[in-house]
């Protein structure tokens, strides 16, 4: 019984000291699970909108532990997971879509307040490096959810290698993300609308700020640092 309240003792101080660390774990371990979920239809969408709640619930926290305004991501929180869930439950693509929207802008909220929380010193602590990689997933993750409303407000945005007249999925959309924001542009997924092409810019200039200030900025204490 001791040990299991050291064990939890130990778990909260973590939590207290790298907060970016569980919301980028979480992000990771959704998407490593995301193929399984996407494959079993309606049971997956509920399995895998469960998981979205945990690093919605995470995105607020670590926007609490930053200079950000806190208020303002419960703002966009509360009903973007309201909305979610009646989405589910009464299979309706319009509050889908809505609740999107919200969590786009969450996302990119709380990736900027992340931007704040690394900038606001000249050290380099651990979680600050966490936060790091929790500021690249978060940003995927706001622009994926950006060119899914983008995709069901403008159809025929995005087409693919496969199946081009198609609605893009999920997973194609956040690929998408991943690769603009990391400058690989693999080019199977490609935007055709004018507001997807606008959007793509928008993240490859995100994308490229991102690693001219922020993570050249790291990297660069972390040597000076170093070599003291």
């Amino acid at each position: 019984m001791a040990e299991n309240r050291i064990g939890l003792l130990r778990w909260r101080v973590q939590a207290r000291r790298h907060p970016s660390a569980f919301l980028l774990a979480a992000q990771l371990l959704s998407l490593i699970l995301y193929p399984i979920f996407d494959e079993t239809r309606s049971s997956g969408r509920v399995l895998f909108g469960a998981l979205g709640v945990v690093v919605l619930m995470l995105a607020v926290w670590v926007v609490n532990r930053s200079p950000a305004k806190v208020w303002v991501a419960w703002l966009l929180a509360a009903p973007a997971l309201g909305l979610s869930v009646l989405s589910v439950v009464l299979a309706n693509d319009t509050l889908l879509v809505v609740s999107s929207a919200l969590e786009a802008l969450l996302y990119l909220y709380a990736a900027s307040s992340l931007i704040a929380y690394m900038l606001g010193d000249h050290r380099v602590t651990a979680d600050e490096l966490f936060a790091a990689g929790a500021t690249f997933t978060l940003l995927a993750w706001g622009f994926a959810y950006a060119y899914f409303v983008c995709q069901a407000w403008y159809p025929g945005s995005f087409t693919g290698a496969l199946r081009p007249g198609e609605p893009r999925t999920w997973l194609e959309l956040l690929f998408l993300s991943f690769t603009t924001l990391s400058a690989t542009g693999l080019g199977d997924i490609l935007p055709l609308s004018s507001p997807a092409r606008v959007l793509v810019m928008l993240q490859q200039f995100a994308g490229v700020a991102y690693i001219a200030v922020v993570v050249s900025r790291l990297v660069g204490l972390t040597m000076l640092r170093a070599t003291k």
